[in-house]
């Protein structure tokens, strides 16, 4: 009969990633800028200098934040688009926008955005890791989709590096307004309506007129 490890075993063993959701929650909550290590430390329950044991420093724990927490949604994202290769480009981008709100915009991962353009100014370092890993692979599933609509004849021809940020921006706005004080969107905002209605605006846009005879 197998013996099981030891709680304590099996705590330590966790603890990076508790200390990388605690300190995601307190960067949400406070910023980047007014979160120190200890209160990460106490959020997560342990001792003041844990932290350090996994991460050197804050901004260390906050790249592996990035990459453990947000990456592998990026990462299921993408491996979901290419399940859906056999939809037509207008599919599959309604399906990607549909995928990246269930996987992040439904998520506490939704406060990233107005983080990242609360703290970006002040910390460069860590405003370039979510641009090159996370906006940047994000921004080349977009292209692809455009690009192959375009070649294939669904969609009309179109500056292609700009279409992406239109249609990238309402969905970024929302997370960043629904974490807001101040929020413009209904007090019983539908995220699938509100996805689904940006999808039906953004192929009416895009899609190829037909010429008349």
């Amino acid at each position: 009969m197998p013996i099981s490890p030891p709680p304590r075993s099996r705590r330590k063993e966790a603890r990076p990633q508790e200390i990388l959701e605690a300190a995601f929650a307190l960067f949400a909550e406070k910023g980047y800028a007014a979160t120190k290590m200890e209160d990460i430390a106490r959020a997560a329950g342990v001792s003041r200098g844990t932290p350090y044991v996994y991460f050197p420093n804050k901004e260390e724990l906050f790249k592996a934040v990035l990459r453990e927490l947000l990456l592998p949604r990026l990462q299921e994202g993408e491996a979901r688009l290419q399940a859906l290769a056999h939809l037509s480009a207008g599919e599959q981008l309604c399906a990607l926008l549909h995928m990246w709100w269930q996987l992040q915009g439904e998520t506490p991962l939704a406060a990233l955005p107005k983080l990242m353009i609360a703290e970006a100014g002040n910390f460069p370092e860590v405003a370039e890791l979510y641009q090159k890993e996370f906006v940047e692979p994000g921004d080349a599933m977009i292209r692809a989709l455009l690009e192959r609509g375009i070649a294939s004849g669904e969609f009309r021809p179109m500056d292609v590096e700009y279409a992406l940020h239109v249609i990238c921006a309402p969905v970024v706005m929302a997370m960043v307004m629904r974490q807001s004080l101040t929020c413009c969107l209904p007090a019983d905002f539908d995220s699938n309506r509100y996805i689904t209605t940006l999808c039906d605006l953004l192929l009416q846009g895009l899609r190829a007129t037909e010429t008349k005879p």
